[in-house]
């Protein structure tokens, strides 16, 4: 059963995710999308770098943490696209080997329209030691269970 906007509360985390980071895939994405030598050149990495090695880009960072919050929710939300994201931030480099989860925690929700509302949300990733490496605030739009035309304009009860 898909998760509406009228389900959603605000202050509500929840933590999932399991995803082990490869070399291969960082170097793969790196050299694909953001082909910087502290990315795709692992010996130089390792020897001129200021982070002892390859790392994954940021931007695969963003997108782990996009198929984690796919797969633990949004596949299973009555979701229908973002307006964005605020806050974006790479905390700690994220390394092959390192093993991600994620933590979203409900901030806001914002009544737009009467068949959809908008989630705000923060997402944090973290690694294996607990360390936080990736945070964002994603702007996600849900659909209603009921569109109802008076919705849009009496939604104080579900602000908090």
């Amino acid at each position: 059963m898909p998760q509406f906007y009228e389900d959603v509360t605000v202050g509500n985390v929840e933590t999932y995710g399991e995803y082990a980071v490869s070399r291969e895939e960082v170097l793969r994405f790196a050299e694909q999308y953001d082909p910087q030598w502290f990315h795709v050149d692992p010996e130089r990495a390792e020897h001129e770098s200021p982070y002892g090695g390859v790392i994954a880009s940021g931007w695969h960072t963003a997108a782990m943490t996009m198929r984690m919050l796919v797969d633990g929710h949004l596949a299973e939300a009555a979701t229908v696209g973002a307006k964005g994201v605020d806050d974006l931030r790479w905390r700690v480099p994220v390394r092959p080997g390192d093993t991600l989860r994620i933590e979203n925690e409900v901030l806001e929700k914002v009544p737009e329209r009467p068949e959809r509302g908008l989630i705000r949300a923060r997402t944090r990733t973290f690694n294996q030691d607990d360390e936080e490496v990736f945070s964002m605030i994603g702007n996600v739009m849900y659909l209603r269970r009921d569109p109802d035309p008076v919705a849009a304009d009496d939604e104080s009860d579900d602000q908090e």
